[in-house]
């Protein structure tokens, strides 16, 4: 398996059919060694039924479903995708319809020659309104100013890592807004890349912007800490013969 594709989904009913038949359209020139992990985080409406139509259609296919017993947010659930991916590089998307799967094996191919362990997107021509532009830039802002770390567009979901990352990511309720703060932290190698947004065309947003904003304020102070107290390591050599890995 080359790809898993996390998308976490919340009361996605109306977009998760089109999106699906997007990312198989995207990932044709993988040939097959991809997958695509749908959380439905706690849906309320038919999502899951969708989702099972996508799964059915492709008996043993690239389509794996999971659903959450009630709703816990993005950072669980892409948490709970990530623990069930098989790809060598995970990539993930919002289940909104706004990220472009056809972005996705640019990001891939950025990966493969190893010069970087991630590349995270940035919304070039942002899709949104005003006020959540305006928003999200003065988080962004703050963000990089708290963390001492600078990462364009933090916020956008399109983006794709190594494997090898995924045992430095801690589990936390605001783990999705800080993947590539918290990768820079353990000496990973971050590239920043120009993604297709779009609008919404379909249902509407289930986070509001000052709700975000508050509690992504707090989570600064808590990811700085990690900052301040984490700690970096490498294995130089050991005995009898392994491989020396990133610690």
């Amino acid at each position: 398996m080359d790809v898993s594709i996390v998308i976490p989904v919340y009361n996605e009913a109306e977009n998760v059919l089109h999106l699906a038949a997007e990312v198989e359209q995207a990932l044709k020139p993988l040939n097959g060694c991809w997958e695509c992990l749908w959380i439905d985080d706690g849906s309320t409406d038919d999502t899951w039924d969708k989702l099972l139509l996508v799964a059915s259609a492709h008996p043993g296919g690239p389509h794996r479903l999971c659903a959450l017993k009630k709703n816990a947010g993005q950072s669980a659930a892409l948490w709970v995708g990530f623990q069930r991916c098989r790809g060598r590089f995970i990539a993930t998307l919002d289940g909104d319809g706004q990220n472009d799967p056809r972005d996705i094996p640019r990001l891939v191919a950025l990966l493969v020659d190893g010069r970087y362990d991630m590349v995270q997107g940035y919304r070039e021509a942002r899709k949104d309104s005003l006020k959540r532009r305006l928003a999200s830039r003065i988080a962004n802002g703050f963000r990089n100013l708290i963390t001492g770390k600078s990462v364009r567009d933090v916020g956008c979901s399109t983006r794709v890592f190594r494997r090898e990352c995924l045992p430095y990511l801690p589990p936390f309720k605001g783990l999705h807004r800080f993947l590539p703060t918290l990768l820079m932290y353990q000496g990973f190698r971050i590239a920043e890349t120009p993604v297709n947004h779009r609008p919404r065309r379909r249902g509407t947003t289930k986070y509001g912007i000052f709700d975000r904003l508050w509690v992504g304020l707090l989570d600064i102070f808590g990811v700085s800490w990690l900052r301040v107290r984490g700690f970096r390591c490498q294995v130089v050599r050991t005995f009898p013969e392994q491989d020396t890995h990133h610690e």
